[in-house]
């Protein structure tokens, strides 16, 4: 699947010493964060045929930002920084895990781990600039993962062809598991 083996790359540069700088932290953060949910989307508009995992995404999408900005309205929570009220939960590691979790519903784990390993980074890169704190991204992780869980179903192109012929009667099934 080109488009996921695209991600894997860029989330390995985003690991490099160059990129590890305090004041770039929280740029590389949000470039995975933009990267992973990005991702899945192409992977279900060039990988698949049909909309089902678009649909899916979208649904997970959806419902865990919904969920999100109702938890930031509702509690009324500083950041760490200071720079406003609503630092609970973190949408930046809602998104990421719910992406993160698609992929893996979606594709199985060869993709998935990666996409973990991204979104963890997002999550470390919110606590450590000071935009969240452990439990804002904790929730949202929780939240995205759930998100993502629930409305993924795994993608399986599966063919299935009815044999008759000569008196025998069968079934031609084939696919990707």
């Amino acid at each position: 699947m080109p488009v996921i083996k695209w991600q894997v790359a860029a989330t390995s540069l985003i690991f490099s010493s160059q990129l590890w700088a305090s004041s770039s932290l929280e740029t590389s953060g949000d470039i995975v964060h933009l990267a992973l949910p990005a991702t899945a989307l192409a992977a279900t508009v060039f990988y698949e045929d049909g909309d089902q995992g678009m649909w899916q995404f979208a649904k997970a999408a959806v419902s865990a930002r919904l969920v999100t900005e109702g938890l930031k309205f509702a509690i009324d929570k500083e950041r760490p920084d200071g720079s406003g009220n609503d630092s609970f939960p973190s949408g930046h590691t809602t998104d990421s895990f719910m992406a993160a979790t698609f992929i893996q519903q979606r594709y199985g784990w060869q993709y998935g781990l990666p996409a973990y390993v991204g979104a963890t980074f997002v999550a470390y890169s919110r606590v450590e600039s000071d935009k969240h704190y452990l439990g804002d991204v904790l929730a949202g992780a929780a939240i995205g993962a759930l998100a993502g869980w629930y409305f993924t179903d795994p993608y399986q192109d599966i063919n299935v062809i009815p044999i008759v012929g000569n008196g025998q009667y069968g079934l031609y099934i084939s696919g990707r598991f």
